[in-house]
């Protein structure tokens, strides 16, 4: 069996299983992205993004199905404070909540009276703001939504309250802003961007902000580089320590960005989530599969 882990810094051996293995729940996808563990229902949700649906994995019987056939080209997903299923949208470029009944609430399609650009992933806070980001990539070409011409100025990380509907700009100096995740105190919030996607140079980093109060950022410096590739989504354990996708698998960096060790993975990957009864269980979504492998580790659990 391939040795998936690479150790890179002895620190990461307390983190694996060594008779851990990488197992492969569900293949022939085009583009998995924006996985959200639901732990009341044992199932992992996530987006295949140009075969426009939300797929489902359930992990009492490994049963696996479509959740949503025709999900406008959604891409991140999370959970609010409530259980409700909230979900980045490319085709709409909108932020959507799923009821309980199954109806949609659209969240965010708008700011200052002109159209997002695609929002791409999403994270909620325990105040019950809502947290995502805002690039390109879903207006770029119609095989992850539809080609459009940008209506913001910027590519911007929006914070919404979704108490009075109010949207604000906390970050605007982004190429391309891709995953976020807090801290497990939430007095930082990590963002990606992968602004190099595609292009010679251009951003492939995670930055880390302070969240000061009344939920405004500060700092935003660069915690850490990602290659091969560049990050996208991205996870927080329980120690503060940082999971980020990259294109040879998942990178486990420190808090301060030193690169522990790897998880390979056969192709490239776009996003990851912890879920499992003991928070210990990471789901990979690569290119075109769903993967999964057990760690030594908890995903932070947040206030």
């Amino acid at each position: 069996m391939l040795d998936v882990f690479e150790v890179l810094d002895p620190r990461f051996r307390e983190l694996i299983i060594p008779i851990a293995w990488l197992e492969k729940l569900h293949t022939d996808m085009r583009w998995c992205e924006g996985p959200a563990y639901l732990a009341d229902q044992r199932c992992v949700i996530w987006s295949d993004i140009p075969n426009n649906r939300l797929m489902r994995w359930c992990e009492d019987t490994e049963a696996v199905g479509v959740f949503r056939p025709d999900s406008n080209f959604a891409n991140g997903n999370t959970r609010d404070r409530e259980g409700r299923l909230v979900t980045c949208e490319h085709r709409t470029r909108r932020v959507t909540r799923t009821e309980p009944d199954g109806s949609i609430t659209v969240l965010a399609d708008r700011y200052q009276g002109r159209r997002l650009n695609a929002p791409n992933d999403v994270v909620v806070k325990s105040d019950g703001t809502i947290w995502f980001t805002d690039p390109t990539y879903g207006i770029a070409c119609d095989y992850e939504g539809g080609r459009a011409e940008p209506e913001q100025p910027g590519r911007y990380v929006f914070r919404l309250d979704p108490r009075d509907g109010s949207l604000a700009v906390v970050a605007d100096d982004f190429q391309q802003p891709n995953g976020l995740a807090f801290s497990p105190d939430e007095s930082v919030l990590y963002i990606a961007d992968s602004g190099g996607i595609g292009r010679d140079g251009g951003n492939r980093h995670i930055r880390a902000f302070r969240v000061e109060a009344g939920n405004a950022l500060s700092g935003g410096d660069v915690v850490t580089e990602v290659t091969p590739h560049a990050p996208d989504g991205l996870r927080v354990d329980e120690a503060g320590r940082l999971w980020s996708s990259a294109g040879d698998g998942v990178h486990c960096y420190t808090p301060d960005g030193d690169l522990l060790g790897k998880i390979r993975v056969p192709e490239r990957v776009g996003n990851l989530v912890f879920g499992g009864p003991a928070r210990n269980r990471l789901f990979i979504c690569g290119h075109t599969s769903l993967y999964s492998i057990f760690v030594n580790t908890r995903g932070a659990q947040r206030p």
